[in-house]
């Protein structure tokens, strides 16, 4: 009988690795690099594009969770037509795909001018893709801020 159980876990763990390949891996990231030059050339619509319905965040400044992709485009509606010249670069991504379920992690810098003001910032940040219909879709990012 353990035998038997050990067949059928392992054959579980199978599964999941089998569906973990570098592609989507790298989807993942492209995903992100496709919603940072979004923001860059100020396209919403091409932003949203990789957020799902149902996603939530954890801003680096935020106090409360933000809830939906309508809540989402109101912030980077916000966000987009107050900011220029915004540069965002990922460093030292991990990415783990599991089923149709992804995460990433990663450290990022970031620059630009917000009222004619210049900024800087650095951070790490936890991002959950759900695969659906084929496309990864970002339902969950948190960022935190570091000095």
């Amino acid at each position: 009988m353990r035998f038997f159980l050990v067949i059928i876990f392992s054959s579980f763990s199978f599964i999941n690795v089998a569906n973990a390949t570098p592609l989507d891996q790298q989807q993942i990231i492209e995903n992100i690099h496709a919603m940072w030059k979004a923001v860059e050339t100020k396209n919403l619509k091409a932003y949203l594009k990789h957020i799902h319905p149902d996603y939530t965040v954890f801003g680096e400044g935020d106090t409360y969770l933000h809830k939906g992709k309508d809540k989402e485009a109101i912030d980077y509606a916000d966000y987009i037509g107050r900011s220029e010249g915004v540069r965002t670069f990922m460093h030292q991504p991990e990415v783990t795909v599991r089923g149709d379920t992804a995460w990433i992690t990663y450290y990022w810098n970031d620059a630009g001018y917000i009222g004619g003001e210049r900024f800087t910032s650095r951070g790490k940040s936890t991002r959950i893709f759900i695969k659906e219909k084929g496309q990864w879709l970002c339902i969950h990012s948190h960022f935190t801020a570091v000095p």
